[in-house]
């Protein structure tokens, strides 16, 4: 005898929706996750994006503390609705913190930051001693 497992019942999703930890909604959608992030090297340095749409450049945090470069965001919002007979107060917290070590190689006074179409993008420059040499010529003695 073997198990054979259905999932061919009539109303999957009336049980799915009713077992939700939501049901009475409000945070339906909500993903605890953190941004997306693009690392890209070049010959200068080093560059960084998160996607972090729909905020200002306000409510983000950066500081770089013994080559660690911390990216944090927390923002809060409160929406309260009176009518006659009822009440209705909904809030939302969201909040993330990513942390990078930076290479040696990174010159951490010169980083620079930007926020635009809701891309967080750092420039990272290398050292002036970690960026390539240019070739010379070595001539041959006898």
């Amino acid at each position: 005898m073997s198990i054979v497992t259905r999932n061919n019942m009539r109303f999957p999703s009336l049980m799915n929706e009713f077992f939700r930890p939501d049901w009475l909604g409000g945070s339906e959608n909500y993903a605890a996750s953190l941004p997306a992030v693009n690392i890209k090297e070049d010959e200068t340095g080093y560059y960084l994006e998160l996607a972090i749409p729909g905020k200002n450049k306000e409510d983000f945090n950066v500081e770089v503390d013994n080559d660690v470069l911390t990216i944090s965001m927390e923002t809060k919002t409160e929406d309260e609705k009176t009518e006659e007979n009822y009440t209705r107060k909904e809030f939302s917290y969201t909040s993330f913190k990513r942390s990078f070590t930076l290479p040696e190689t990174v010159n951490s006074e010169k980083i620079k930051a930007s926020y635009k179409d809701g891309i967080l993008s750092f420039a990272l420059p290398k050292k002036d001693e970690a960026l390539p040499k240019p070739k010379r010529m070595i001539e041959i003695g006898k």
